[in-house]
Formats: structure tokens, C-alpha cells, sequence
């Protein structure tokens, strides 16, 4: 064994990789009853309208097949499958529990065919180089162990021409506003977890998540050395997310 083992990031710990993919399995098979629930009272409902949003800019068509990385409990698949139901949509994420919510959430709208539900590391996707016309991955990025293997992934399962699109958590840019978001973030989310999902430590991993994840133009550089190509991004709420898009050529 190595004097001096790999080190990656799960929150603010300084982790092995093998422990950062562990741990975030157990995250999030500690909130995924409650993780829709969660997600309206952390962001006071307007995760709802920067997913519809980033659809929106997606335009997705029945004639394309989708995979939707990180997708678990089917936000994103079933806003693609409202705007294009003939559709071939693949859910994958590294946790079971997440996909067990968003499949049964599917079969309650009698939504089964047009699905699939696959458990896996991003890093490694099961799939053939140029299946998909679209890979999108929202609010889970900065969960994966090595986000550079993650993203050349994404690129090697794109069709030639097939788009990249990534929803996810930034940084504000507006030094005030930053400093509210900060406080709102460290002093009531965990606060919200441990009363609502009765798990404060998983919340407190999940907004240090986000302060440890690349600022928009340091991911947009390295979407480029993946091999994305016309890499860019858009801000929402003043930088509290922010959407990346880019295409293989």
C-alpha cells in the first residue's frame, strides 16, 4: 500500500476515494425518503423552478434517448418524459434506495415503459461509446469521487453532436449575498435535516458539498479538457446554481 494514499474530498474531510463513495452511498441512502421533501424546504421551493428551467433549455424530442446520471428519484426524467413521451430515458445512480423512490414514484404516474433504472459509480457507465443524444446530471456532480473521470464518461456514451447539461450548486458572486447564503446554508439546513429527516450530519456533508465544488469557470475548463466542445455555463439566482452545457464533436 501506498506511504501516501490518493486524497479526495467529502465535504470538508479529506477522504480516500474507495471511503468518498461509501460515504456518499450512505448519505444517501439515509435521505432518500425524505429527499424530495428536503429539497423544497431547503431551497423554499425553487429547485422546482431550476429544473424546469434547465429542461426547458434541453428541448428534449421523443425521437432522443436520454441519460439521466444521479437522476434516482426521477425529477429530471419525468419533466423529459412530460415534454417528449415516446422517449427512451436511462435513470442511473450509485444508489439503489434513490432509484427504489423514483421508480415507484414513475410506476404511480403509470410510467413504466420508456424507463430504464440502473445502479452505478459515474465513472464507469455500462454503456457503449455514442449511445446517447443528451447526458444530464442535476444537483449531482460534486458527489462523484473524480469529476474529470466522471465528465470523460459522459463524453465517450454521447452520440457525435449529443449535449452535455449540468445543474448544479455554484458559487455567488456577490460578496453580500454570499455572505447570507453562507449563513442561511452552515446554520439552518443541517438544522432543517435533523428535524425533518432526523440526519443533521448528511445535510452538513451536502452544504460543504457545495462550497468544496469548482467555481462555473473552472468547470467549464474542465468539461473542455473531457473533449466537450462550445462549453458554457449559465447562472440562476445570482450564482446559487449555475447550468453547463457543451457538445461532443
Amino acid at each position: 500500500m501506498s506511504a501516501n494514499p490518493e486524497k479526495t474530498k467529502f465535504g470538508e474531510r479529506k477522504v480516500t476515494p474507495e471511503e468518498k463513495t461509501g460515504l456518499v452511498r450512505g448519505v444517501f441512502d439515509s435521505v432518500a425518503d425524505n429527499y424530495d421533501l428536503m429539497n423544497d424546504l431547503m431551497s423554499g421551493g425553487l429547485h422546482r423552478i431550476w429544473k424546469d428551467r434547465f429542461v426547458r433549455l434541453i428541448r428534449p424530442k421523443s425521437n432522443m434517448k436520454f441519460i439521466d446520471v444521479a437522476g434516482g428519484t426521477g425529477d429530471i426524467a419525468f419533466r423529459i418524459r412530460r415534454k417528449a413521451p415516446d422517449a427512451q430515458i436511462t435513470v442511473y445512480d450509485l444508489n439503489q434506495n434513490m432509484l427504489d423512490v423514483g421508480r415507484d414514484r414513475a410506476i404511480d404516474k403509470g410510467w413504466i415503459e420508456g424507463f430504464s433504472w440502473e445502479c452505478g459509480n459515474a465513472e464507469q457507465l455500462p454503456h457503449p461509446d455514442n449511445t446517447f443524444d443528451v447526458y444530464t446530471i442535476a444537483f449531482g456532480l460534486r458527489n462523484v469521487t473524480h469529476i474529470d473521470n466522471a465528465l470523460k464518461e459522459a463524453h465517450r456514451v454521447l452520440k457525435p453532436g449529443g449535449r452535455f447539461f449540468c445543474l448544479e450548486f455554484s458559487h455567488v458572486r456577490e460578496p453580500v449575498l454570499s455572505k447570507a447564503y453562507d449563513f442561511y446554508s452552515y446554520n439552518v439546513i443541517p438544522k432543517i435535516g435533523a428535524t425533518v429527516a432526523k440526519d443533521r450530519a448528511s445535510y452538513q456533508y451536502l452544504v460543504e458539498s457545495i462550497r468544496t465544488f469548482p467555481k462555473q469557470e473552472d468547470l467549464k475548463a474542465r468539461m473542455e479538457n473531457a473533449g466537450l466542445k462550445n462549453c458554457s455555463f449559465s447562472n440562476l439566482s445570482a450564482g446559487i446554481v449555475a447550468i453547463h452545457r457543451g457538445y461532443k464533436g
